[in-house]
């Protein structure tokens, strides 16, 4: 979700620049990116350091910590 909202949001930067997509769009990708950090941390003993870390990684974040807990 935080990759794809990242995306929605470079394509409508790069084409049209609507700006109710970015006034929608922004709050979409900043929750999911929270929603990812929250989630992290809260996996416990199973979230090893690096995946702490990556979780901090804005827009791929999320895709790096589920390639770690795997």
């Amino acid at each position: 979700m935080e990759a794809a909202s990242l995306l929605a949001l470079l394509l409508n930067l790069a084409t049209v620049h609507a700006g109710p997509v970015t006034s929608l769009g922004g709050p979409v990708h900043g929750a999911a990116y929270l929603a990812v950090i929250a989630l992290t941390f809260a996996a416990g003993p199973r979230a090893t350091p690096a995946a702490r870390w990556c979780s901090l990684v804005p827009g791929a974040g999320g895709l790096l910590v589920l390639r770690l807990l795997r």
